[in-house]
C-alpha cells in the first residue's frame, strides 16, 4: 500500500518542485496585461537581490528598466523560466544576478559556470541582438564559507564572456569590499544577506555606465 501511495504522490513533490515560482511568473504575466511593459526595455532578471531591489527605475531614470527577479532563484530556476522571465519581453539588454544561491545549495563554481553557459546560450539564440549584462556575484557576509566557490564561478564567467559579443561583466565587488577584503557591514540587512538601500546605490553606480 505504501508504495502505491508514494508513487502517486512523486508527480505531486516534482510538479512541486518544478513550479516553486511559477506563481510569481504569473503574477508578472498578470501585471502585464494590466500595465503593458515598455518596449524593448532592459530586463533585470535572476535571484532576490534583483527582486528586491525596489524602485529600480528611480536608479536609472533616463533608461527603460523592468524588473523580473523572482523568489531566491538559482541560475537552473532562470533557465526554466527564461522564456518567460526574459525573452518575452524582446530585451535590448538582459540585466543578471544569480549563483549566489546555487553556491549555498552546493553548488561548485565549475557549475555555476556550467549553469551560466546553459542559461546564456538559451537566450542567445533566441536574442541574438541583445545585450547580456552579468553582475557579479557578491560578497555576502553570511555566506563567507561560499566564497572560494563564488570567486571561482566569476572568474569562469568573466572569463567566458571575454570570448563573446554583446557581453558584460560588471563587477561589483571592490564597492563592497574594505581595504582587508572583508565585506562592509553597513550594506546589508541583519541577515547578512540582502542588501539595504546603501548597496543597491553602489550597485547603480558602477552599473549605471553599462546600461543601454
Amino acid at each position: 500500500m505504501l508504495r502505491y501511495v508514494l508513487l502517486f504522490l512523486l508527480p505531486i513533490f516534482a510538479f512541486a518542485q518544478e513550479n516553486k515560482f511559477e506563481g510569481e511568473i504569473q503574477a508578472f504575466e498578470k501585471a502585464d496585461k494590466t500595465s503593458p511593459p515598455p518596449q524593448r526595455p532592459i530586463v533585470f532578471t535572476g535571484s532576490s537581490s534583483i527582486r528586491l531591489w525596489e524602485n529600480l527605475g528611480n536608479y536609472f531614470p533616463n533608461k527603460n528598466v523592468l524588473n523580473r527577479g523572482f523568489g531566491g532563484s538559482t541560475l537552473t530556476d532562470v533557465i526554466h523560466f527564461a522564456d518567460r522571465a526574459i525573452v518575452a519581453y524582446a530585451p535590448k539588454q538582459i540585466v543578471l544576478y544569480a549563483g549566489e544561491n546555487d553556491a549555498a545549495t552546493g553548488a561548485t563554481g565549475q557549475q555555476i559556470y556550467e549553469r551560466f553557459v546553459t542559461l546564456f546560450e538559451k537566450v542567445r539564440k533566441k536574442l541574438p541582438d541583445a545585450t547580456f549584462t552579468f553582475i557579479s556575484i557578491k560578497p555576502s557576509p553570511s555566506r563567507r564559507k561560499y566564497f572560494p566557490e563564488i570567486d571561482a564561478g566569476n572568474r569562469l564567467i568573466q572569463e567566458f564572456l571575454a570570448k563573446q559579443k554583446k557581453t558584460q561583466f560588471v563587477d561589483i565587488r571592490p564597492v563592497m569590499l574594505l581595504k582587508n577584503g572583508q565585506p562592509v557591514p553597513e550594506l546589508f540587512k541583519s541577515d547578512s544577506l540582502h542588501m539595504l538601500p546603501a548597496g543597491y546605490e553602489r550597485w547603480a553606480k558602477v552599473l549605471g555606465p553599462y546600461l543601454q
